[in-house]
């Protein structure tokens, strides 16, 4: 069996997705429906069963779990609200709660591939994986900080793998609201609107230009699941493409693919420019060496994925 936590949310339900191509249907999904349209993630998907995190957290803690034979933990769960202030939900939530399952994992030398974050990094220009370049600008940064920093003080034997995602965008993310990628976002200004909003220049960066690594989520998927067969690999990992890509390529493309719409530039709060991030870009040479050497989708390519899946789901 193989357990995903966060299974109804964005990157959960698409490894979910990926683990069902493969012909693998025994899986638990985690999560909370307290929105209630994250069942639409997973509505076309087979799994084995579903457990509220909060049953699920009692099982841990009554060994409900000792005997089940897994193959693999997918940790995704989390709050991924970088405006979240409550700092003791924050580290309840991305912190206490995933040591309880790291250490679940490792009595059970179970591969445990878990979400990590490139907002380790806020402040920073540099985007390796190293102390020097760890400055988190929120409380949801500074918690996955936190575990991979606790994950590295354990000393795993078995597959304990932090990935840090960059700007993930792909299909099943609707549920998101305000936390959704730029890709949906935009897509949906144009479609309501005919107008995609970006921000003004900021941090030397013309009119949207501002820059992102922006990564399919079938090139995490794919991440994932080769991780979770890998033996004795331990540690944190950016995920990105190793390209940075402008908001302004995005939305060209949209208004592209759609054959119409427009850009508009608006100022940016004045709250949220202390804490921008005008670019990101990681460095996936530890990922290469440690054997992944599937290519990355392409900007272009990985929009008009979501397009067709969007387009599909629509029909």
């Amino acid at each position: 069996m193989y357990i995903v936590t966060g299974g109804a949310g964005f990157i959960g339900s698409n490894i979910v997705a990926g683990l069902n191509q493969q012909g693998k249907t025994d899986i638990l999904v985690v999560d909370n429906l307290l929105k209630g349209d994250k069942f639409l993630n997973i509505r076309d998907l087979q799994i084995a069963d579903f457990m509220d995190k909060t049953e699920f957290r009692n099982h841990l803690h009554k060994g409900s779990f000792q005997h089940v034979n897994l193959d693999a933990i997918f940790h995704q769960g989390a709050c991924s609200d970088t405006m979240e202030y409550d700092g003791r939900y924050m580290m309840d939530n991305n912190f206490t709660y995933s040591k309880e399952l790291l250490h679940f994992a490792l009595e059970r030398a179970i591969p445990f591939v878990y979400a990590s974050s490139a907002a380790v990094y806020g402040a920073s220009s540099t985007f390796d994986e190293q102390p020097d370049y760890e400055k988190p600008l929120n409380v949801y940064g500074y918690s996955k900080l936190l575990f991979d920093r606790y994950v590295a003080q354990c000393r795993p034997s078995s597959t304990v793998v932090g990935l840090r995602y960059f700007n993930v965008y792909g299909p099943r993310e609707q549920h998101k609201g305000r936390m959704a990628s730029m890709v949906y976002q935009l897509y949906q200004q144009l479609l309501t609107s005919g107008v995609a909003q970006l921000f003004e220049g900021s941090g030397g960066y013309g009119n949207g230009e501002q820059r992102r690594d922006f990564i399919s989520v079938g090139d995490v998927v794919q991440v994932n699941l080769w991780l979770a067969q890998q033996q004795g690999i331990q540690g944190a990992c950016n995920v990105g493409t190793g390209q940075s890509r402008s908001f302004n390529d995005i939305a060209r493309h949209l208004c592209a693919r759609l054959g119409r719409g427009e850009i508009r530039y608006k100022p940016m709060p004045e709250g949220l420019a202390k804490k921008y991030q005008n670019f990101t870009e990681a460095n996936v040479t530890r990922l290469r060496s440690l054997g992944f050497v599937q290519p990355f989708t392409s900007l272009e390519a990985g929009v008009d994925a979501f397009l067709d899946a969007e387009q599909t789901v629509g029909a």
